[in-house]
């Protein structure tokens, strides 16, 4: 697939950088609907999301090449080129998580209720800026076979993306789509915590947790899949993330739900 969406002389404006505005800029405007629902203060909520735009971008491309160093240390210019990929989703939320939690207090917000509020803007921005790694023939998988891709009933046009080259065993062939699979995990995570925040039983920070927990049971399992992860000794540090997420949400949601009880 050509990364290139458009290009006027010099200037050239790729479709990873399209998506993953796409992304965001969807992602504040139902974030900015929920907060008006909620009858919570737009103008610093929407502030909030200006400066997260920032925050979680200079978040995921250090979190990435902080474990692909050796790539950059012999030239460091190419740590800002982000249009060419190199985004890891977990610095994002790490570093967007922190900057969020500290403007609350500044704030005087409800942090948990934030991040209920932003966790299903953000998983639906995850949805759209996967498409960017297509794009841009990135965080694809093992290679597999034409007849296994067509009994996913994939789109032609993926299939046809999905024959890549690889550096782990130097050979151009299929390969599993992981972008799609985590496109299609986070779409249906969207839909649940939707569906989840409309019941009136959910407490404050559920819908945060049920997030840590679908986004972190989908990454470990795709990213089993991938070749081209970040490794720490060895191990892939996304699977390991995923595996930490998923504990936190588990450990908030109870938490929580006790916090309810004992306030009954």
């Amino acid at each position: 697939m050509n990364p290139i969406a458009i290009s006027i002389g010099p200037i050239e404006v790729r479709w990873y950088a399209i998506l993953i505005l796409t992304g965001f800029i969807i992602g504040m405007f139902l974030v900015k609907k929920e907060a008006i629902r909620q009858k919570l203060d737009t103008k610093k909520i929407m502030d909030l999301c200006f400066y997260l735009i920032l925050v979680s971008i200079i978040g995921a491309r250090l979190y990435y090449v902080i474990f692909k160093f050796s790539e950059y240390k012999e030239n460091i210019i190419d740590v800002f080129k982000i249009w060419e990929g190199g985004l890891a989703i977990h610095g994002g939320i790490i570093a967007g998580t922190t900057f969020s939690y500290i403007y609350c207090k500044k704030n005087k917000i409800n942090f948990l209720k934030l991040t209920d509020i932003i966790s299903p803007a953000l998983i639906l921005g995850q949805a759209i800026g996967r498409w960017g790694n297509f794009f841009n023939g990135e965080a694809f998988g093992s290679a597999t076979t034409l007849s296994h891709l067509h009994n996913l009933h994939l789109p032609n046009f993926i299939i046809k993306g999905m024959y890549l080259y690889s550096d782990t065993d130097l050979k151009f062939a299929y390969r599993h789509p992981t972008f799609f699979y985590e496109s299609l995990w986070c779409l249906l995570g969207f839909i649940i915590l939707l569906i989840i925040r409309r019941n009136k039983k959910i407490k404050t920070g559920q819908i945060t947790a049920i997030y840590f927990i679908i986004y972190g049971i989908g990454r470990f399992f795709i990213e089993s899949l991938r070749t081209d992860s970040l490794l720490f000794l060895n191990l892939k540090v996304a699977q390991i993330i995923s595996i930490i997420m998923v504990l936190i949400g588990i450990i908030l949601y109870v938490i929580v739900q006790k916090k309810e009880k004992n306030n009954h």
